[in-house]
């Protein structure tokens, strides 16, 4: 049995890596505990004792489990069409050329820097015109496709040989057929990081369903959390228990693409 190598890095990152989880440590730990723990100044850094009571409160709402459908539902439509969508579009933009390809591609990138909030009124008013406000259909819509997923596919096939597609062309197989036969099944790092990461920002958001919903049988888990905390008084209990349901999602998804998700950033950035 080898003896793991220790490098000077592990010593710097070992201690930044403590920083980054004590937050979600502390989130663990406040979710057992009473309000009134969480609300003493200064404030407990561990529990008395183990007390559940957030977390009954928060599975004995009777809107969780549909919140936490909503959520699912828009998030795995996101991530299955920026799948699709996006493999199709950096597919075409890495070995197809055709008039104003690169400008579209520039284009396509340029609005990568446009903050959410210049386009959330053009948005809303599509949305509107489309009948879709107040419904699961205006969260699904503008996340259908993203221009990360679409370059970030690019690059990957760009890394890939092409002379397994060129004998698949002499074979006969049309530009489809070699994307879903032949380069989408050694794209399984890119695949892997594109779901990831829509997942995670589609879960994650709360500012477009804030705007978009209005009936909290509509809501998704992030915006149906924000009930928990009330003008006057917050049940800070119920409030961590949610977020710490909501993160493991999140958690497990990432931990189950992590080799995947870093070979897919070390690979995609080898030609430009």
């Amino acid at each position: 049995m080898r003896t793991p190598k220790v490098s000077g890095w592990h010593l710097l990152l070992a201690p930044l890596a403590l920083c980054f989880a004590l937050p979600l440590v502390w989130l663990v730990l406040s979710s057992v505990m009473t309000n009134a723990e969480i609300n003493r100044f200064p404030p407990a850094l561990w529990p008395k004792g183990i007390d559940l009571g957030g977390y009954r409160y928060v599975l004995g709402n009777a809107l969780f489990p549909r919140w936490f459908a909503n959520s699912f539902l828009v998030a795995s439509v996101a991530v299955g069409s920026n799948l699709l969508f996006g493999a199709l579009g950096g597919y075409a933009f890495a070995r197809m050329r055709f008039a104003g390809s690169r400008l579209l591609l520039g284009l396509m990138l340029a609005t990568m820097v446009i903050p959410f909030q210049l386009t959330m009124i053009p948005t809303f008013l599509v949305m509107k015109e489309l009948g879709l406000i107040d419904t699961l259909g205006a969260l699904i819509v503008p996340s259908l496709v993203t221009p990360f997923a679409v370059f970030l596919f690019r690059q990957f096939f760009l890394s890939l040989p092409r002379e397994m597609e060129e004998a698949a062309w002499i074979d006969g197989c049309s530009r489809l057929r070699v994307l879903f036969s032949i380069v989408l099944p050694l794209a399984r790092p890119a695949l892997a990081t594109v779901a990831v990461l829509t997942f995670l920002s589609t879960w994650n958001d709360l500012s477009w369903p804030l705007i978009a919903l209005n009936h909290d049988t509509r809501y998704t888990l992030q915006l149906g959390l924000t009930t928990f905390q009330g003008q006057h008084h917050t049940r800070w209990s119920a409030v961590m228990a949610g977020n710490v349901i909501t993160v493991l999602p999140v958690l497990v998804a990432f931990l189950l693409a992590q080799k995947t998700f870093v070979q897919s950033l070390t690979s995609s950035g080898l030609k430009g």
